[in-house]
């Protein structure tokens, strides 16, 4: 084995360590990254022969994380690594956006990069390793890619900047951003803050870069030893026919041009320039077609770009007839649909979002079972783009890669503006149904949202606004000639060299997402997009405020109302009850939802219903479980049980205590069941609660006015050993809970060792009479 490992010195002197030749050596490359104990295994495959008609990049990035990695077993019923997670795949996206530009516009073969989380250190963020990782299998392999990369999470943790943060240190963070690029130029940004300033965001992406410079060194080293820096594999190239190259540019660019200047509505726009491309074709012999028509398919698009892309760098006026920083024309509705908690319809230009609120209770949230990560996330965010929406005509299959992708970020946009627990005790999900769409139906889907929460009367702390930014540059001098575009339409993300999402309050950004596909881009023109990005999110809010300016004072009236109170630690056992049964009979009963949890050593209750009455008694039922009974007090109560000398009276749930029979009344009472039976409602006085039993004493005759004359009966010493006093020093007061052992208890004295008694009573029996 040929093993060759590499290190890299974090600013804080931590260590990535980078080994090759070890694992995985049939695949094209392969590396292990390290950092601590966390270890991450790449591999690179590539296929040797073009699929027919493939005229793009197959590129298809993998990243899985491994349960044996953190010693843990895989949840559901296979206990089996299954299908990626959303997380996972979020995180081959970051791997794949950086690296798909890199190669050879001719390069046509299937690449399958694969990144397994094989060992977990606890503390450590692997998906800040995962672009690393992938690069230096890509730097192991002789394929022509146009690396190497690296990737890193840059977060500001107490006002400084820190490379690779642990899990440990995130909570103090007001900026998390995943930064990628090569040593010259940077590739890929996104991630969420605080309100952050553009200016602070910029800062943090130059730190970023001077650390994956550092990356990048360091893999071009290994790739020299290996000789993969030169030594490059030989690959199917397109084929070329410049007169004919020639011959479509001459008869297609001006038409183009003079088309994309018509300023038509996208189906129109899209018709035109297939019409163009059809004339040509026409123009073709016959017999010639079927070899000539996939190059002048790749010819004529090129031409289409160029001719849209000089347009706009010559006469700053874009497809649709805007100029660059131009936001299409607004229009809001909010409470579009009646039963929805909260609803809202955002539409901007030929882009239009439907996005609806429901709220829940905590059972409703969202549980996260990752290797590393086991949360429950109070707010989602779900997005969705049937294929109508572009009125393309397929059947729609389930939720894709770009959805879950589009979908994360406009959940990190409003993240930070929405109150959660304590302070807001709702689950919140936010749906964001795309019905058309030309260009940025993700910050459609913010602007949406945020209306949607606002007619919710979720009461967020600042309205968010967002904005899709383009950039076109001139080939040679990209820092010279350059054109940046404000709520770019599809095409202009298509034919652009960057494309840059930003989110915010009117005080700052709240998300980001940045792909550049140009080198040599200085952040001078980044920062001026920036800046125009801000305008555009200003004026987007504005007419945002026009419809709802700020979330309603209540909720609707259908929505569950959430009743939240803290109880001693000691009573949730007794409030939930053994297996569930008290918690559920009080949800059955009431047809409130409960939701109990234990917090800073406190239980906290939220109860969640429509109805008043329900969640009243809800929470009188709780709180009389919880409440400890006063000597002195009245308490209305069941009988539960009868027996000869006294009846079990229920005078809070799940409390009992003895009613004797000569405390039901002022008179003599011969049988219990003449005052009172099973299921009689009573009022009783707690006379005493038993210091070392806890056992409670109930009277119901000291409620009673005592009958003029009275005299108290004399009552005769019982001898020691008494059945009666047996009887009494067993009776249930105190917890429910310990009546099935009490009970059993008595009645197996009187089934066994009493039986003897029972037959000869003597002086007991009238002890008993007398009394």
């Amino acid at each position: 084995m040929n093993i060759i490992n590499k290190q890299i010195q974090l600013p804080d002197g931590r260590t990535i360590e980078i080994e090759t030749g070890k694992l995985a050596k049939q695949a094209a490359g392969s590396a292990v990254v390290k950092m601590g104990g966390t270890m991450l295994l790449a591999t690179i495959t590539a296929a040797t022969e073009v699929k027919e008609g493939t005229d793009f990049m197959p590129l298809t990035v993998d990243y899985k994380e491994k349960y044996y990695s953190a010693g843990r077993f895989p949840g559901g019923f296979m206990k089996r690594e299954g299908k990626s997670s959303d997380y996972e795949i979020l995180i081959s996206r970051l791997i794949d956006r950086p690296i798909r530009p890199l190669w050879p516009d001719d390069f046509h073969l299937e690449v399958f990069v694969n990144v397994n989380l094989i060992s977990a250190e606890k503390d450590i963020q692997p998906d800040a390793l995962a672009g690393l990782a992938a690069s230096c299998a890509l730097a192991t392999s002789d394929l022509p890619f146009g690396g190497p990369i690296s990737e890193v999470r840059v977060a500001r943790i107490g006002g400084e900047f820190k490379i690779n943060p642990n899990f440990s240190e995130m909570a103090d963070c007001d900026l998390d951003l995943m930064v990628a690029a090569t040593e010259e130029n940077i590739m890929m940004v996104e991630g969420e803050m605080n309100e952050v300033s553009e200016h602070d965001m910029l800062e943090a992406i130059k730190f970023a870069h001077e650390e994956i410079k550092k990356h990048c060194r360091v893999q071009k080293e290994l790739m020299a030893e290996l000789g993969t820096d030169v030594n490059k594999r030989d690959y199917p190239h397109d084929v070329e026919d410049e007169e004919l190259k020639k011959a479509v540019h001459e008869f297609c660019y001006d038409k183009c041009y003079a088309h994309a200047k018509s300023f038509s509505p996208k189906h129109e726009r899209e018709a035109g320039f297939v019409a163009i491309k059809e004339a040509f074709l026409a123009t073709v012999p016959e017999e010639e077609l079927e070899e000539k028509a996939p190059l002048v398919e790749r010819y004529y698009h090129a031409v289409e770009k160029e001719a849209m892309r000089n347009m706009i760098l010559d006469e700053g006026v874009r497809l649709d007839g805007r100029v660059c920083n131009q936001v299409r024309p607004i229009w809001c509705e909010v409470g579009y649909l009646p039963c929805a908690h909260g609803s809202a319809i955002f539409t901007r230009g030929e882009t239009q979002s439907l996005a609806t609120v429901t709220l829940g209770t905590k059972l409703d949230m969202k549980e996260t079972d990752e290797v590393l990560i086991q949360d429950d996330q109070q707010f989602v965010l779900h997005y969705n783009f049937p294929p109508f929406a572009t009125g393309e005509a397929k059947s729609q299959r389930g939720v894709g890669r770009r959805e879950i992708g589009h979908g994360n970020l406009a959940m990190r946009a409003l993240k930070p503006v929405i109150p959660m627990m304590p302070e807001n005790p709702y689950a919140v999900r936010v749906v964001s149904d795309i019905l058309e769409s030309n260009g940025s139906s993700s910050m459609a889907s913010v602007c949406g949202g945020c209306l949607a929460l606002m007619d919710a009367g979720v009461q967020i702390k600042k309205p968010v606004a967002g904005v899709a930014m383009g950039l076109i540059t001139d080939e040679i001098h990209p820092n010279d000639r350059y054109a940046i575009l404000t709520d770019i339409l599809g095409d202009e993300d298509h034919l652009g060299d960057m494309d840059f999402k930003v989110t915010g309050t009117a005080d700052g950004i709240t998300a980001t997402q940045m792909d550049i596909k140009v080198d040599g881009l200085s952040y001078d023109v980044l920062e001026k997009a920036l800046e125009q990005a801000r305008q555009g999110r200003i004026h987007i809010m504005g007419e945002m405020m026009k419809t709802i300016d700020k979330p309603r004072e209540d909720y609707k009236p259908f929505v569950p109302r959430i009743k939240s109170f803290e109880i001693p630690k000691d009573f949730i056992g007794a409030v939930i009850g053994k297996g569930g049964e008290t918690i559920q009979k009080i949800q059955a009963q009431t047809g409130a939802v409960v939701n109990i949890d234990e917090v800073d050593g406190k239980g906290i209750v939220d109860i969640a219903t429509n109805d008043a009455e329900a969640m009243q008694k809800a929470y009188d039922w709780i709180m009389g479980i919880c409440a400890v009974p006063e000597v002195g007090e009245v308490y209305h109560g069941k009988v539960t049980s009868v027996l000869e000398f006294g009846a079990f009276v229920e005078i809070l749930p799940g409390k009992e205590g003895l009613l004797h029979i000569s405390e039901l009344d002022w008179a003599k009472t011969e049988k219990v069941e003449d005052i009172v039976n099973v299921g009689d409602e009573v009022d009783v006085k707690l006379l005493e609660v038993d210091a070392k039993t806890g056992k409670l004493r109930l009277s119901r005759r000291a409620l009673i006015e005592k009958p003029e004359g009275y005299v108290e009966p004399v009552r005769k010493p019982r001898p020691a050993g008494d059945r009666n006093d047996r009887r009494q020093n067993d009776h249930r007061g105190g917890d429910r809970n310990d009546r099935g052992e009490r009970r059993g208890n008595f009645h197996k004295d009187n089934r066994g060792e009493n039986h003897g008694e029972n037959r000869n009573r003597g002086p007991r029996n009238d002890a008993a009479k007398e009394e």
